[in-house]
């Protein structure tokens, strides 16, 4: 189980609860490779239901990354990271998808400007808000992500779709990118996609400002409205909730989420 939010300085646990319904034998919470909390359950007994109501209170800071200063040599692209950073970034710049035309490559080169440098800030704006502008949002059910040159063909996606195109294009530019999992506050009127389940967008690691979170669904630049859960290299690796069971072939598989996101007054 993926349900707990990552603790950082831009958000804070203030509580948690996890109620599980049939009670498990036991339970168990580790972090996994990337630092992530995971639930472990184990069960012992028959059920007809088996049902993860999980409440989280947090303290929600939004930060817009780019905001804070780039490092001088980073400020326009192309740009190199420090050696000393390689070995901990090289498998977040591998690409994952087989791309032979080279298509991502070449969506993610026409925002690069023709008559100078291209600054990183705008660059990475641009890229965000070019698949918010450019791709139709359709909700999928269905596990699993399209590949990017899919999305590119078709012009729409999910949420997972959109973020790993974006993935491979930031990868494709020389940068760092890792596939964020969480949850996505819809303020009334907010104009937000991608609510009321799992949502899904990245990060990209820029020297001086850090991890920057974008949102390419709803052309969010840094983490407002957006609940990290889980950062991984690799979206398989942020399965909010997998396991097995055993049972009869005649069971019924079918399983409904339901995610409410609601903003507390700060006076209560």
């Amino acid at each position: 189980m993926m349900f707990r939010p990552r603790e950082g300085h831009d958000q804070r646990v203030i509580d948690a609860r996890l109620e599980i319904t049939p009670p498990p034998e036991e339970i168990r919470w580790v972090h996994d490779v990337f630092g992530n909390s995971v639930g472990v359950a184990r069960f012992d007994c028959r059920a007809r239901e088996l049902r993860f109501d999980s409440t989280v209170r947090i303290d929600h800071a939004p930060v817009n990354a780019l905001d804070y200063p780039i490092e001088q040599d980073a400020e326009t692209w192309p740009f190199s990271y420090d050696a000393e950073e390689m070995p901990d970034l090289a498998r977040s710049i591998e690409r994952q998808y087989l791309d032979p035309d080279r298509a991502v490559d070449r969506w993610a080169r026409q925002f690069l400007r023709r008559d100078g440098p291209t600054a990183t800030r705008r660059l990475l704006t641009d890229l965000t808000h070019g698949i918010r502008e450019g791709f139709v949002y359709i909700a999928r059910a269905e596990r699993g992500v399209q590949a990017p040159t899919e999305t590119l063909k078709r012009g729409s996606g999910t949420c997972r779709d959109f973020a790993v195109l974006l993935i491979e294009a930031v990868r494709s530019l020389g940068l760092a990118a890792r596939f964020v999992s969480g949850y996505l506050y819809v303020p009334e009127a907010g104009g937000r996609v991608g609510g009321g389940a799992t949502h899904a967008w990245m990060r990209v690691y820029v020297p001086g400002a850090g991890w920057v979170e974008l949102d390419p669904t709803n052309g969010i630049i840094g983490n407002r409205d957006l609940i990290r859960v889980a950062v991984v290299r690799d979206h398989r690796h942020a399965l909010p909730l997998h396991g097995t069971w055993r049972g009869f072939p005649s069971d019924d598989l079918g399983m409904t989420v339901e995610v409410q996101v609601t903003a507390l007054d700060p006076s209560a």
